[in-house]
C-alpha cells in the first residue's frame, strides 16, 4: 500500500461552518492537511479529492484504478442512495474503506442505511475526523497481511478476522478483544497492527468483532457474542490449524473486561447453552483494562460508558457489576499480566494496580507492567515500547 485517494462527497467541503455540533469545526482545508501528515505517519503518499456532484466522484473512483492502491471514501448523502457510486466502487476493485465523520447508526433512520458499504472492506464511522486516520490504517494493514473473515453467528458483527502465520502448524491462537467502552463506534480494526505483529511472532491472531452499544449489544448480548467467538474455535480450529489447547486472550481497554469474563466463564459452565463446546484459555494480556465496574461507574469512565453497557434499571435482578466485572470474578485460575501506561488519562493506571494486587493476594498468577510515560493507546501501537514488552509477557506467560 502506497498511494490512496481520500473521496469526499457532497457538503464535505463546508466542514466548519456545517453543523459543527456533528461534524465538529475543523474546516476541510485543515482535514486536507491533516490528511497529509497522517499519510506521512503511515508510509502514504496521500491525494485528496471533494465534490458534491455524484457524477464527478463516481469518475474520481474509475481513476483511481491502476493509479491508487486504496481509496478512503466518505459519499456525504450519496451514501444513503447511490448504487451508481457501489457500482463503481466494484467495478473499479481498488480496496476502498467507507468512513463517516459522525455515527450514522445513532441519526435518523435514513442515515442508518448505507447502499455503498456492501463493496467496501470495511466501514468507519462516529470517530470524528480521526475515522479518516484509522481508514487509512486499516487500509495499510489489510493489504499487509489480509484477513480471513469468517462468521460466528448471524448478523453483521459477529465474526472473527483470522490471520494464521506462514508454515505448518498447529499454532497457539491469540483471541484479540478490542475497546472502545463497548459503544458502537469502535470495532476490530482498532486491533488489526496488534494482530499482525502476533502472527510474526508466531500466533495465530483471532480479532474478534461482537455486538455493542447503540449497535444491538449491552448486558448480556456483548458478553454471550464474545463467548461465542472465543468457542469458535474448536469449529474452526481443524481447517486452519490452530492449537485450541494455547488460546490466550488479550483485550484493550473494555475489551480488557470482556476478555476476562471469558477467562472466567468455562468455570461457569461446560459447554455453551446451544451445546457448543466451551474453549478454554490458558493465559490472559490485559492491555489497559476496565477491570472493576464499579469504580469505572464511580470515575464515570467513558462518560456513562458503564451503565450503558449493563443496562441496569431498579428491576434488573442481581448486581450485574459483580456479574462482569472482572474484579468480582477472581479468581481467575489462568496466568494473567495486566499492562497499563503510567499516562492513560482515559483508564486510570491504579485500577490496574489494584487489580492485580487483589488477584495475587486471591491465588492467581498475576504480573504486572506499569510502562513509564505510555498512554492509553500507546500500548496497542505495535511499535512502541509498551506493546513490544507485553507481548513478549505474553509469550511468557503462555508457555
Amino acid at each position: 500500500m502506497r498511494r490512496v485517494l481520500v473521496v469526499n462527497g457532497p457538503n464535505l467541503d463546508l466542514l466548519g461552518r456545517r453543523e459543527p455540533e456533528v461534524y465538529g469545526s475543523t474546516t476541510y482545508a485543515e482535514l486536507e492537511s491533516w490528511l497529509t501528515v497522517w499519510g506521512d505517519e503511515l508510509g502514504l503518499e496521500v491525494a485528496a479529492f471533494q465534490s458534491n456532484h455524484e457524477g464527478a466522484i463516481i469518475d474520481a473512483l474509475h481513476d483511481a484504478t491502476g493509479t491508487f492502491d486504496g481509496v478512503v471514501l466518505n459519499g456525504g448523502a450519496y451514501t444513503h442512495y447511490s448504487y451508481a457510486i457501489h457500482d463503481a466502487i466494484v467495478a473499479c476493485g481498488v480496496p476502498t474503506v467507507e468512513v463517516h465523520i459522525s455515527n450514522i447508526r445513532a441519526r435518523e433512520p435514513w442515515r442508518r442505511v448505507s447502499v455503498t458499504a456492501p463493496a467496501c472492506e470495511y466501514l468507519i464511522y462516529g470517530r470524528g475526523l480521526r475515522g479518516y486516520r484509522d481508514a487509512m490504517a486499516r487500509l495499510v494493514n489489510s493489504s499487509a497481511f489480509p484477513p480471513q473473515r469468517i462468521p460466528y453467528g448471524d448478523g453483521p458483527d459477529r465474526f472473527g478476522e483470522l490471520r494464521v502465520p506462514p508454515g505448518s502448524g498447529p499454532h497457539p491462537v491469540a483471541v484479540l478483544v478490542h475497546g472502545g467502552f463497548w459503544a458502537d463506534a469502535w470495532t476490530g480494526d482498532l486491533l488489526d497492527g496488534v494482530a499482525i505483529d502476533l502472527v510474526e511472532r508466531g500466533w495465530a491472531a483471532w480479532n474478534l468483532e461482537y455486538r455493542r452499544v447503540g449497535g444491538g449489544g449491552g448486558w448480556p448480548v456483548t458478553l454471550e457474542d464474545v463467548a461465542a467467538g472465543v468457542d469458535a474455535l474448536a469449529d474452526i480450529g481443524p481447517e486452519h490449524d490452530l492449537d485450541t489447547s494455547r488460546v490466550a486472550v488479550v483485550g484493550h481497554s473494555a475489551g480488557g473486561q470482556l476478555a476476562l469474563w471469558s477467562v472466567v466463564r468455562p468455570h461457569l459452565y461446560d459447554e455453551q447453552p446451544t451445546g457448543a463446546p466451551v474453549v478454554h484459555a490458558s493465559a490472559a494480556l490485559v492491555l489497559a483494562g476496565v477491570t472493576d465496574l464499579a469504580e469505572a461507574h464511580r470515575l464515570s469512565l467513558g462518560a456513562g460508558a458503564v451503565e450503558a453497557f449493563l443496562r441496569r434499571t431498579p428491576e434488573s435482578g442481581p448486581d450485574r457489576y459483580e456479574a462482569a466485572s472482572p474484579s468480582g470474578l477472581l479468581p481467575l485460575r489462568v496466568r494473567v499480566v495486566v499492562v497499563h501506561g503510567s499516562a492513560d488519562e482515559l483508564v486510570p493506571v491504579e485500577m490496574s494496580e489494584v487489580f492485580a494486587a487483589v488477584a495475587t493476594d486471591g491465588g492467581d498468577d498475576v504480573t504486572l507492567l506499569v510502562v513509564d510515560g505510555a498512554d492509553h493507546f500507546d500500548l496497542i501501537d505495535p511499535a512502541h515500547r509498551g506493546w513490544r514488552e507485553a507481548a513478549a509477557l505474553l509469550t511468557g506467560a503462555a508457555g
